[in-house]
């Protein structure tokens, strides 16, 4: 059964952030770029987020592969952008880079609180730092969410990347970084999913990332993909579920740090696996020795 449709209604503060994206963009692309250097950390940006609907969570919960009946009275941590995403992206409001050409490099989710799923959410946003080397740019956004009892129950740190054409070069001289891989040994099959072309689209109607390059495959294709790719924020969400079910005996309220990398565009349909080592490094990815899509690694405790 896919997702309904009327979750878009509860996507507003998303999908208006995307359209002032998409109107930044156009602006940049008409000459009108921003210049001059950024100053970080940025303004921080506020909100006071109603409690989340309950169906949104249970659907999006048995999207990623959890079970509902472990957040009864929580709300997924890993679900953070879908409130934390409409900030973050004023957070980048005149910084002088190309905005539709951002890519999603990473995130270090930092859990001190479980958050209520029956309370308002305070939630705040800024740009920490930006690393410009000339090649790329990676724009660094804390976003934290909180309650009156816990001000930071959750952190999240996002790192946007951004391809910068005409920068300095290195000569040809560098050799380029291989890419992860899975380990050929030494790691446990966690979980193995087999995710369909629309998942894309789904976890867009159940996070507002409507980013079309995730559901509309002919603009996937002009940026060389042969199909639309999965988000990276849904590849984390599998993966954290993953270990809820299959490590922590469905206790998820034993993560306490999941910091990860996305190498690789996760193109779909597609079939992968999670893989643990005992040194708590995690990978998504083919197979042992395959290409990983996901690199990270996670931290358990009690929170604070």
């Amino acid at each position: 059964m896919g997702v309904p449709n009327r979750y878009i209604l509860h996507q507003g503060s998303v999908l208006r952030a995307l359209g002032q994206g998409a109107f930044a963009a156009l602006r940049q692309r008409m000459g009108e770029l921003p210049t001059g250097p950024v100053t970080t950390p940025g303004p921080e940006v506020r909100a006071v987020v109603s409690p989340r609907p309950r169906d949104l969570v249970r659907d999006y919960v048995r999207h990623v592969g959890g079970d509902p009946s472990a957040y009864k009275r929580t709300v997924p941590p890993h679900m953070f952008p879908q409130w934390g995403f409409g900030l973050a992206a004023r957070t980048l409001t005149g910084v002088p880079y190309p905005l539709l050409e951002v890519l999603n490099g990473g995130c270090r989710m930092e859990v001190n609180a479980p958050v209520p799923n029956d309370e308002p959410l305070h939630v705040s946003a800024r740009l920490e730092d930006v690393d410009d080397d000339g090649r790329r740019a990676v724009l660094h956004q804390r976003i934290v969410t909180g309650t009156s009892s816990h001000p930071e129950a959750l952190v999240g740190h996002l790192y946007a990347i951004v391809p910068l054409r005409g920068g300095k070069s290195d000569g040809g001289g560098a050799p380029k970084k291989d890419k992860p891989r899975v380990p050929s040994s030494g790691v446990r099959e966690l979980a193995f999913w087999r995710i369909g072309d629309r998942a894309g689209l789904e976890f867009a109607k159940l996070t507002g990332d409507f980013n079309p390059v995730h559901w509309v495959p002919p603009y996937a294709k002009s940026f060389g993909f042969r199909n639309v790719i999965l988000h990276g924020f849904a590849t984390m969400a599998r993966a954290v579920e993953g270990l809820n079910r299959s490590l922590f005996a469905g206790d998820v309220g034993r993560l306490r740090v999941f910091d990860c990398r996305f190498t690789r565009r996760l193109v779909l349909p597609a079939r992968v696996g999670l893989y643990v080592a005992p040194d708590q490094r995690v990978w998504v990815g083919d197979a042992p020795g395959g290409p990983a899509y996901l690199t990270g690694h996670f931290e358990t405790g009690e929170h604070a």
